[in-house]
């Protein structure tokens, strides 16, 4: 989502996923952050700039990264000396760049806590492009992010919950999350099809700590892509060694081959990967 300021002649634009949040719900949306005059910001997405301006009366700096060309510029001439426009695609940053971004506004900041307003169709990808920043020593405290409400249901799925899954594994091995604001279609223009929840992830090192991470990773997409099967037939789907057999492996782990994906928890899904990749 993107948020609603001026530049009126600048209507939405859809390759982008644009949907302005009215001001009055970017005040809300802000007085939920609390920006306090000592932090730094990455904001995504910053569309119109509303999010952007309260940020930045509060803060101390905003970065903002903006993919649409127009509003960046559009952001350029109206920034206060503390925010710092940034045109590009956040999905392809990668650290050094966001150190270097840093760099510019001669500022290394100790800590940087994030805000956005994610377009639907990639925020998932941010959310993993976020937590390879955080694993590169980019110090990431938070990030308090508009996602489409049904995203925000899976992220905070407990196991046995048919919303749990994929999602929220791997990004709870890195992040706790927590429900902040739900909105409503109408809080945007245009006004998209879909609610809107804003959650915050407090990021912390990887836990558990696990062997392999690859192993790790691929092994949890695999199974659940047999999420309705039994383990042991869920199992088959990720290429185990030929001298491996699902059951085995499974009791090895001290799960119960007859056990469904979902009702799995991060740690059991941790010793299960150990195990395969001993």
């Amino acid at each position: 989502m993107r948020t609603e300021r001026g530049h009126p002649h600048q209507p939405a634009k859809k390759r982008f996923g644009q949907h302005f949040l009215e001001g009055a719900w970017a005040e809300k949306v802000v007085r939920a952050i609390a920006p306090a005059p000592d932090q730094t910001f990455i904001e995504i997405g910053p569309g119109r700039g509303a999010i952007t301006t309260l940020l930045a009366s509060s803060a101390q700096d905003v970065l903002a990264f903006e993919i649409d060309r127009d509003l960046a510029e559009a952001l350029r001439r109206e920034a206060t000396a503390n925010v710092h426009i940034v045109e590009g695609d956040f999905l392809t940053i990668t650290p050094d760049e966001v150190r270097q971004s840093f760099r510019t506004v001669d500022r290394a900041a100790a800590s940087i806590r994030v805000a956005g307003n994610l377009p639907y169709n990639v925020a998932s990808p941010i959310l993993f492009r976020l937590i390879d920043l955080y694993q590169s020593g980019i110090p990431l405290t938070d990030a308090t992010l508009m996602l489409q409400r049904e995203v925000a249901t899976r992220l905070l799925a407990s196991p046995g919950n048919k919303d749990y899954g994929v999602l929220t594994i791997l990004v709870g091995r890195h992040a706790t999350i927590e429900p902040v604001l739900q909105l409503p279609a109408g809080a945007f223009r245009p006004m998209p099809k879909v609610l809107s929840t804003l959650v915050r992830l407090r990021f912390h090192p990887a836990s558990p700590l696990v062997h392999d991470e690859r192993v790790f990773e691929s092994l949890v997409q695999a199974i659940f892509t047999r999420r309705r099967k039994t383990l042991a037939n869920a199992l088959l789907a990720y290429p185990l060694k030929p001298h491996q057999l699902s059951t085995a492996l499974l009791r090895s782990a001290g799960l119960d081959p007859q056990q469904r994906p979902e009702t799995l928890t991060i740690e059991e899904f941790a010793r299960l990967a150990d195990v395969v990749a001993a």
